[in-house]
């Protein structure tokens, strides 16, 4: 049975312990063995973490230790799957650029806040991964990011919808939905998902489900590769300073 880690916390504005739980949901609707953390502990056991699947974060803000980073680095660059959404994932720890390095981006802002009504385009491109989902409108905030040039995109919003500062530089396609490859790992990030309610809204849930699938089904393919990494990646020391 395929195994799976969801560690929850940080900001509760978002909702963590309830979106949390509808991943979980999702997960065992698909065959997967759940364990559900509040704690960053979770990450602790770097053996354990290289036994997993799929490591689903959701904590926004907050800080956590170097070592915690490098078991879950590690875990993904042996083939562990990483999938998460929203500040759980990319405006996790904003103080640590590993992180960021790992996950492919970062939250730098959501002009008008809440509330923003604007449209998610599905890119159709070399992916098939979103495929079956059509461009759909939400409500909820629109997330600017600070995007690694490496991933690759599946899903836009065009900005500006919500005039302010960046609008100056005139209408430009930020990343959505992206994935991206962290050794032999998989990474699957969608800035949606303010709110458990905006997960919940179909096109969104069908998004993380095939996020998680995708991300999950890189430890196999890594494993029937033969694939290995003589040393992970842990960053570099001037990265790390405080």
């Amino acid at each position: 049975m395929r195994k799976a880690l969801i560690v929850w916390g940080g900001w509760n504005g978002h909702e963590p312990e309830q979106v949390a739980a509808i991943f979980e949901r999702i997960l065992k609707e698909e065959g997967f063995e759940v364990e559900v953390s509040s704690t960053l502990e979770a990450y602790q056991d770097a053996e354990k973490l290289l036994g997993l699947d799929l490591i689903v974060p959701m904590w926004t803000m907050g800080q956590i230790e170097q070592e915690l980073i490098n078991n879950v680095s590690a875990a993904v660059q042996s083939g562990v799957g990483l999938a998460g959404c929203h500040g759980g994932m990319c405006d996790a720890f904003r103080n640590n650029v590993d992180w960021q390095f790992m996950t492919g981006g970062q939250w730098v802002a959501h002009p008008g806040n809440d509330g923003v009504e604007y449209m998610v385009n599905i890119k159709r491109g070399s992916s098939p991964l979103l495929d079956h989902i059509e461009d759909f409108q939400v409500i909820s905030e629109q997330y600017y990011l600070h995007v690694d040039p490496a991933v690759e995109v599946l899903a836009t919003t065009r900005f500006p919808v919500v005039p302010g500062p960046h609008s100056a530089n005139g209408p430009v396609d930020m990343p959505v939905v992206w994935t991206k490859r962290w050794g032999n790992g998989r990474v699957f990030y969608n800035s949606l998902g303010h709110h458990a309610d905006i997960i919940e809204i179909p096109q969104v849930t069908e998004m993380m489900r095939s996020g998680f699938l995708w991300t999950a089904a890189g430890k196999q393919a890594a494993t029937s590769r033969g694939s290995s990494l003589a040393e992970a990646y842990t960053g570099m020391a001037d990265n790390q300073q405080q």
